[in-house]
C-alpha cells in the first residue's frame, strides 16, 4: 500500500521559516516527480514545487509566487521530499500537500497524494 506522509506543518510568524517533510512508503519514488500543492480557505488547489531525476539530471520547478523564498529537495535513500520554506507571508497560509506521479505531478491527477499538513502564518 503506498503512502505519502507529510509533516513539519505548523503555526509560525511572518518572515519566519519552516521545512516541511513527506515520507513516501509501499514503493520506491526514485524516479517519480515528487513535489507539493497547497490549498488556502476558499480558493483551489494550487502547484506549489515540484522535483525529479531523470537521466541523471534532477529538473526543479517552483511556482513564481515561491521563488526565493521556498526550495525543494529530495533524500531517495529515505524515500523523502522536503519544502524549506523561508520568508513566509500570511498568504502561504494554507493546507500543503505532497504529491507524486511517474510523470510529473503537475498534470491532472497526480497518482498519489497525501492527507495533507497546515501551515499557519501569522502577521
Amino acid at each position: 500500500q503506498v503512502q505519502l506522509v507529510e509533516s513539519g506543518g505548523g503555526l509560525v510568524q511572518a518572515g519566519g521559516s519552516l521545512r516541511l517533510s513527506c515520507t513516501a512508503s509501499g514503493r520506491t519514488f526514485s524516479s517519480y516527480a515528487m513535489g507539493w500543492f497547497r490549498q488556502a480557505p476558499g480558493k483551489e488547489r494550487e502547484f506549489v514545487a515540484q522535483i525529479q531525476r531523470r537521466g541523471g539530471n534532477t529538473y526543479i520547478y517552483y511556482a513564481d509566487f515561491v521563488k526565493g523564498r521556498f526550495s525543494i529537495s529530495r533524500d531517495n535513500v529515505k524515500n523523502t521530499v522536503y519544502l524549506q520554506m523561508t520568508s513566509l507571508k500570511p498568504e502561504d497560509t494554507a493546507v500543503y500537500y505532497c504529491a507524486a506521479d511517474p510523470s510529473t505531478i503537475a498534470g491532472p491527477s497526480p497518482n498519489y497524494w497525501g492527507q495533507g499538513t497546515q501551515v499557519t502564518v501569522s502577521s
